[in-house]
């Protein structure tokens, strides 16, 4: 049996404990290389069981510890012992490593744009699960994927489900995308009802288990802001004709409408294994282990209802910032970290998240039109001291 190489980029969050599920059950699978921020005792418990040829924990100390422990416990033997490396130079050696053959980029934040690049160039294929590698430098990624004819797959249940609807399909036959959402938590309410929100309150989703930064973000939809701006690098379409919708029980990922009038849906449980395992095994569709199945008998019905962009205004503003391009989708994405993060640290308010971000995107940032990304790096950390100033 042919066994694929995985690159697991971000194996200890949401994404990459899921990934590794699908891995574990598949003896065609091998997990050969792991990377990790901070945490070094799942990373540890990971080693232990999938044996990788290379790990990398990006902080430098943990990783001496690492290397330390694991000479020290005995419990793999000299040739089983993996490479570890750390910082940036670490993940981007993890993302072009020789043996792999498919990267999952499962990196949370603009960390993901340099490994993902360096995969590219070592000519891996791409199962993307960072969503600021697209919004804020799509208009390099994108043409870097065809020039070196790599295979890219969405890993976000939206984009997947779009990608699934346009199987078979002609690029110019779209019309629409419908890019659906739940509504988080707060659906419905008025902006004078979160005031008081808490962030335990925010954290509880409906009908999905993520993140926290992501949870909140789906609370305040910057969430799907974020999937329009990766959406017109993914599917090459004008942002006008990406249309976010409410769909609140999340069982249509998304949907796409062709020329003729024609609507391809891409319906399941809200479960991330669905699309993750797609993006591994794609065009096959094989069984995946704990994947809960959609009760079509207790589905009486299928609503949608238009987003309020005036409550959660921080999906106009995303949208806005997609359309002037530039530098302003990495202000956006930076803003709404730093805001995020205050918030959760009981810092500011619920609603003040999309003030935060409103206030930093007026700032002038039109000089940069098509940004490298070195500059993209310097507009994020001027945007996050901007914000820290006027905060903290």
């Amino acid at each position: 049996m042919e066994v694929k190489n995985i690159a697991v980029l971000g194996s200890t969050g949401s994404i990459g404990t899921q990934s590794l599920s699908i891995i574990r059950e598949d003896p065609g699978l091998r997990a050969s290389v792991l990377t990790a921020g901070t945490n070094k005792e799942l990373l540890k418990e990971q080693i232990y069981e999938f044996r990788p040829e290379m790990v990398c924990l990006y902080d430098e100390d943990k990783a001496r510890e690492l290397r330390d422990e694991l000479h020290g416990e005995h419990v793999l033997s000299e040739s089983e012992l993996p490479v570890i490396v750390s910082g940036m130079d670490g993940l981007l050696s993890a993302a072009s490593h020789e043996s792999v053959d498919t990267v999952i980029v499962a990196l949370v934040g603009m960390i993901g744009i340099r490994p993902t690049i360096a995969a590219i160039k070592a000519h891996k294929k791409i199962a993307l699960a960072n969503k600021e590698t697209l919004v804020c430098a799509g208009h390099i990624i994108m043409p870097m994927i065809r020039e070196h004819g790599v295979e890219l797959m969405p890993v976000d249940s939206e984009h997947s489900a779009i990608f699934q609807c346009l199987m078979g399909e002609r690029h110019e036959s779209i019309r629409r995308i419908y890019l659906t959402a739940s509504g988080g938590p707060f659906r419905g309410k008025h902006r004078d009802e979160l005031k008081d929100i808490r962030p335990e309150d925010a954290l509880k989703h409906p009908n999905w288990s993520m993140g926290a930064k992501i949870t909140i973000d789906s609370a305040t939809m910057v969430n799907k802001a974020l999937e329009v701006m990766e959406a017109r690098w993914l599917f090459d379409v004008d942002i006008d004709d990406i249309e976010p919708i409410i769909q609140p029980r999340s069982v249509i990922h998304s949907m796409v409408e062709f020329q003729d009038g024609a609507i391809k849906a891409q319906l399941g449980a809200p479960s991330m294994l669905v699309p993750i395992a797609f993006a591994l095994y794609a065009p096959e569709r094989r069984p995946v282990k704990g994947e809960p199945l959609l009760d079509l008998d207790a589905l009486h019905a299928i609503e949608f209802e238009k987003p309020d962009m005036c409550t959660f205004k921080g999906l106009r503003l995303g949208i806005e910032a997609g359309k002037k391009g530039g530098l302003y989708p990495t202000v956006f994405n930076a803003a709404n970290e730093e805001a995020v993060a205050l918030f959760l640290s009981g810092r500011i308010g619920f609603l003040a998240i999309a003030d935060v971000i409103e206030e930093t995107l007026k700032e002038d940032w039109s000089d940069v039109k098509a940004p490298d990304v070195e500059e993209i790096l310097r507009a994020e950390q001027r945007a996050r001291e901007l914000v820290r100033n006027k905060l903290l």
